[in-house]
Parts: structure tokens; C-alpha cells; sequence
């Protein structure tokens, strides 16, 4: 079953606000780290979403895609590292994660009112996310050629992850998430 996203090039009711804290799992197999805090009622700065069909242009299409909307969303980061990691964000869904039934995988941009940091999210259908705490913990420096997920250590992002479930809570996939400062 495919999870309920908006496809409007507007806005969408799936937001969260920054890291405060976060839960590892005791299985380490998935080693869930819970997502990042639901945002209370008042709404963020800017939000937008999309699906993306998931093939070998995902990732570039996503980057493409994310720019103007930054701009929209007047987000004071840099533009060029926010849609670097959408990009690699999107990309690891659809090399790891798989699309849904619909052949995509979507990308959320959420702008938050109170710190304006940026969370870049990308839902995918596969609920595992193998060796997480290895992804999420990486030092930024480079060490050899950079690949993938390394893009968020490196721009000073945090990540968290969770399975994604539908309406009646059947787990359809999981939301990878990456927080980005401003600066």
C-alpha cells in the first residue's frame, strides 16, 4: 500500500521541528532512531513536497526541483548544500529503500519558525535501515571519496529515521530525515 502524500507543489500536513532529542531502538538490526519531535500546532515556516519516480535520475531531479522552492521558502541556508543533501537523500531511497507502488519516493522541505534550520525528509518503502548508527555518526572529514549519506555529517546535518506507517498503521516503508543549520 502506498502511504498518503500530498503531490502538490504547495504544502503539506507532514512536518516536524528540529532535534531536541532522540530514542535509539534495541534492535540492533534496525537501530531505529525515532523521528525528530512532531511540531506542536502552529505551522513552520514554509513547507513543500513531491513525489519523484525513482530511477537513476531521482537524486539530480530532486536537487533541481528543491532549489526554487528554497528560494520561495525564503530558507537564509545555502541553497547548494541544502539540495546536495535532498539529492543524496533521495538518491539513497532509491538505491536502498525502493520505490512505493506508484514507482516513487517523495522528498519533504520544512522550514522551521523558531530556529529556521532546515529538515530535508525522503520516504521510501523498504521499513530497515541497516547500519544507521554507522551512517549517522560519521565525522564529516573526508576519508577516501565521499559517498551518499556522508554529505550530511559533512554539512554539519543530523539525521534520524523511523518506519513509515499508513492510515491504519500497516508499515509501508520509513521517512529518512536530515536537520541542516542555517549557517
Amino acid at each position: 500500500m502506498k502511504p498518503p502524500i500530498q503531490q502538490s507543489d504547495t504544502s503539506t500536513s507532514a512536518a516536524v521541528v528540529p532535534l531536541t532529542d532522540t530514542s535509539v531502538s534495541e534492535d540492533p538490526r534496525t537501530a531505529t532512531v525515532t523521528l525528530f519531535p512532531p511540531r506542536q500546532e502552529e505551522k513552520p515556516a514554509f513547507e513543500w513536497s513531491t513525489a519523484l519516480l525513482a530511477n537513476g535520475g531521482a537524486g539530480p531531479n530532486a536537487r533541481l526541483r528543491a532549489r526554487p522552492w528554497l528560494r520561495t521558502g525564503h530558507w537564509r541556508g545555502n541553497a547548494d548544500i541544502a539540495t546536495r543533501v535532498a539529492d543524496m537523500l533521495v538518491d539513497n531511497a532509491v538505491r536502498h529503500g525502493g520505490p512505493f507502488t506508484d514507482g516513487c519516493v517523495s522528498l519533504h522541505l520544512i522550514v522551521s519558525e523558531d530556529t529556521r534550520e532546515l529538515l530535508v525528509e525522503v520516504d521510501d518503502a523498504n521499513p530497515e535501515f541497516p547500519d544507521f548508527e554507522k551512517v549517522a555518526n560519521q565525522s564529516g572529514e573526508p576519508n577516501g571519496r565521499p559517498t551518499g549519506l556522508w554529505w550530511v555529517a559533512h554539512y554539519r546535518g543530523r539525521m534520524s529515521w523511523d518506519v513509515k506507517r499508513d492510515v491504519d498503521g500497516t508499515v509501508v516503508g520509513k521517512t529518512v530525515q536530515a536537520i541542516l543549520p542555517v549557517t
